[in-house]
């Protein structure tokens, strides 16, 4: 077994004899004739001599069929059966695509995440990699093959089948590159880059050419949902870099790397929007140590994600707690919160699905001030209310009700002048 690591004598993304993992979503494996175009694009690579691992996701729309049908049962689905279940998604496309290169005279091998010994934690549905066996691997490009790979699973320590969550697919082309060392890894989705934000909000958005990992890490965390928030962690972790590509297109996208000097000259890169949150607010709770801490360690010890926070307190000696968390956690968080709520004498519990979060990210943010008086003045503008505030050294949000989400990406985007190519 080895553990993940990077070959630190990796230079450029492409050299003349590469090893190349290329990802391919749901959407560029939709329907047979996407499958077969996938295989002329990865024999394609192979032919100028690199050395190529495929990662694949499930066929479009597969996830959340078995999700549909495992909802008609439970409605809570059993996390372990859950796995399980959605597992088979990538091993109908990994077996499609292995026998799509085969029918074109390129030797290929299908394996789950099992086979080539993705090792996870036991946390069913949202599991993290904690090793990868490469030997596998190796011994199959030695061969000549193209090695295929189930994306979003792998299994436990006990011989459980595990999956990573959404998106999980992108984490496993990353980590699979970080564990063989390769020297790119190609994520080829249903756009052709990273843009400055959202071009169905906004049309003059435009295309970057690269983007830094902690600015990429910051967009897709915030609504972006061109990369996985841990495939880019892992990315930066291991130094491996991301082209950010289109499986329609042959042209260059997006480049995700380390950053460099030239990267803090431009003070927002990037406008990230998201409606994929709700808001809990926990009211008239005694001002007092120990509180917050009380409510938001059982909401960890239940595996929920908690972005903004804010706490208000009055005269009276009471406090009102605030907070965002994931709409696909906000059930089990508010019956969570609501049984907290009781042991904390709080008065009541709101909650608020109306909302959106708009953010601006920048790394040179680090170096310029004003930005967040620039963004609050940019909405006051439009009569934009800011229900709550979030900041990092390179980025600020605002959480709004979710009917101004859009007019606040426009906003915003055109207040930094995004559309325009930066020097």
């Amino acid at each position: 077994m080895v553990a993940l690591q990077r070959a630190a004598t990796r230079g450029r993304p492409y050299p003349i004899m590469a090893l190349i993992v290329q990802k391919f979503g749901g959407t560029s494996v939709g329907n047979i004739e996407r499958i077969k175009n996938v295989a002329d694009r990865v024999i394609e690579t192979k032919k100028q001599g690199h050395d190529v691992i495929v990662v694949v996701s499930a066929m479009s729309g597969e996830t959340d069929r078995l999700l549909n049908l495992a909802y008609q049962i439970m409605d809570i689905p059993d996390g372990r059966e859950l796995d399980m279940l959605l597992a088979t998604g990538e091993q109908v496309s990994i077996a499609l695509l292995a026998m799509a290169l085969k029918a074109k005279g390129q030797e290929a091998r299908s394996f789950t995440g099992h086979q080539v010994r993705i090792i996870t934690d036991s946390s069913h549905t949202k599991a993290r990699i904690r090793a990868i066996d490469s030997e596998r691997i190796f011994r199959e490009l030695k061969e000549g093959r193209v090695v295929v790979i189930a994306g979003f699973q792998g299994i436990d320590g006990n011989g459980e089948i595990t999956t990573l969550g959404r998106g999980g697919s992108d984490t496993t082309g990353v980590a699979i590159a970080a564990a063989v060392g390769a020297d790119v890894c190609e994520i080829y989705t249903d756009v052709d880059g990273v843009y400055t934000t959202d071009p169905n909000i906004v049309p003059s958005a435009r295309k970057l050419d690269r983007i830094s990992y902690d600015e990429m890490l910051e967009m897709a965390s915030l609504g972006a949902k061109v990369l996985q928030i841990r495939s880019v962690a892992f990315a930066k972790k291991y130094n491996v870099p991301i082209h950010v590509r289109s499986s329609f297109k042959k042209e260059e996208g997006t480049l995700v790397v380390r950053e460099d000097a030239t990267m803090e000259d431009i003070i927002v890169t990037g406008i990230a929007h998201s409606k994929n949150e709700v808001k809990i607010a926990v009211k008239g709770v005694s001002d007092r140590p120990g509180i917050a801490a009380q409510l938001f360690e059982r909401i960890a010890e239940a595996n929920i994600n908690v972005d903004v926070i804010i706490q208000n307190t009055s005269d009276s000696g009471l406090a009102d707690i605030s907070f965002t968390i994931p709409k696909e956690d906000g059930k089990r968080a508010l019956k969570l919160t609501e049984e907290i709520a009781k042991e904390l004498g709080a008065t009541k519990v709101l909650f608020d699905p109306n909302i959106a979060k708009v953010s601006a990210i920048g790394v040179g943010m680090r170096n310029h001030a004003g930005i967040a008086a620039k963004v609050f003045r940019a909405l006051a503008k439009e009569g934009i209310n800011i229900q709550m505030i979030s900041t990092s050294e390179i980025r600020i949000s605002c959480v709004v009700e979710a009917k101004y989400g859009e007019q606040a990406v426009r906003a915003l985007h055109e207040t930094f002048d995004l559309a325009n190519k930066k020097p």
